[in-house]
């Protein structure tokens, strides 16, 4: 969807404002909703390979527990630093 934007504002030489301006573009709390949907999926996923490789399901949600925060803040971090990044802008 970002990448239609940028594309469609190259092509017409305008300036989308905000969501509300350009139907195409995504409604936060939808962004939100799939970003927590997403994480959720990820530390599953993370809780079955933890399971399967030792085994015990107490260790498998204590790996899931952790990669969820550690994910996120890594993340954030990850954001920040590309906020810095001129490239590609």
């Amino acid at each position: 969807m970002i990448a239609e934007q940028l594309i469609a504002n190259n092509n017409t030489g305008t300036v989308t404002k905000s969501y509300k301006a350009d139907k195409r573009t995504e409604n936060p709390k939808r962004s939100i909703a799939k970003s927590i949907s997403w994480r959720i999926i990820g530390t599953l996923d993370t809780i079955l390979i933890s399971w399967i490789v030792t085994g015990t399901l107490s260790v498998a949600f204590s790996i899931g527990v952790v990669e969820l925060f550690t994910k996120m803040i890594l993340y954030f971090f990850h954001e920040r630093i590309w906020n810095k990044i001129s490239w590609g802008r």
